[in-house]
């Protein structure tokens, strides 16, 4: 017979260590927000408000969406969300200034809208896409929490609506507004904002209740294996590598023209001249 008390404290015990170990995420940490984010009114509540739009409406959330573009490569969106009007809204936050963030935008919202294209569909119904890109750092630097990239015609100063809209915030400005209240929250490891209670609600949750502990938790498990076997994989690659030079080494001891040794590994002729030994090291 299973001793109640015993599985009660053994329960409370790893509800404890949980909490431990998911104390210290913020919604702008890449692993909290996948779990932060996949809630209806918590996402709908942060898109109302930085897009301003009371009446917008969330049908669904995918996270961690992986869209295949035409050329096969994969794509992975941090939150893909349905909207009530049809429209799709890509989320992404970013801690990180360290890549061409307006290139990464362009190239998620392509993907996007080629995932789900058909043949033979006419360009006037390709899908209108949002991308929403949350920063931790003020992109371009101008001093504002919120940016709006429009299309605009050079000559006649028009602007031109081709299904895009590009929407960056970021956490680092702070101007009074709704939107920077919301970005100041999505750096704190612990809230609880009366202006938005869908995302207090949701944070309360995923901090403090079994539920969303153990989902955190899966999902850092997760990031772990994916970590561990990016590391694994990069190992082996590092060994093929060495051992290709070995064999580029030891064919140009035997006096294969180099030439012949970049067009059979796909090198250029430089990569593969870098192996040629130096006579003054002989």
């Amino acid at each position: 017979m299973i001793d109640i008390n015993v599985k009660r404290n053994t329960d409370d015990a790893d509800l404890r260590e949980k909490m431990e170990r998911v104390k210290d995420f913020r919604p702008i940490d890449d692993v909290f927000f996948e779990v932060f984010i996949n809630d209806i009114p918590c996402c709908q509540e942060i898109l109302r408000t930085i897009l301003e739009d009371d009446d917008l409406v969330v049908t669904d959330i995918m996270v961690q969406h992986s869209a295949q573009n035409i050329y096969g490569r994969a794509v992975r969106l941090d939150a893909l969300c349905i909207l009530g009007n049809g429209k799709k809204c890509n989320i992404e936050v970013q801690r990180a200034d360290n890549d061409d963030h307006l290139r990464r935008v362009r190239f998620n919202a392509a993907s996007i809208a080629v995932i789900d294209s058909k043949k033979g569909m006419r360009f006037e119904d390709v899908e209108d896409v949002i991308v929403v890109f949350i920063s931790q750092f003020d992109i371009f630097k101008s001093g504002r929490t919120i940016y709006h990239v429009d299309n605009i015609v050079r000559e006649t100063g028009e602007c031109v609506d081709d299904g895009l809209e590009r929407v960056f915030v970021n956490t680092e400005i702070k101007d009074n507004s709704s939107i920077s209240e919301l970005m100041t929250c999505f750096m704190l490891k612990e809230f609880n904002n009366s202006k938005f209670p869908a995302v207090s609600n949701r944070m309360r949750y995923i901090k403090t209740q079994k539920g969303g502990l153990n989902t955190m938790c899966d999902v850092m498990e997760k990031y772990t294996k994916e970590a561990v076997e990016r590391g694994r994989e990069e190992g082996r690659e590092e060994g093929r590598k060495e051992e290709r030079s070995k064999n580029i080494k030891f064919m140009i001891e035997c006096g294969v023209d180099p030439t012949i040794i970049a067009t059979k590994f796909g090198m250029s002729l430089g990569e593969v001249l870098q192996l040629v030994p130096n006579e003054s090291s002989k």
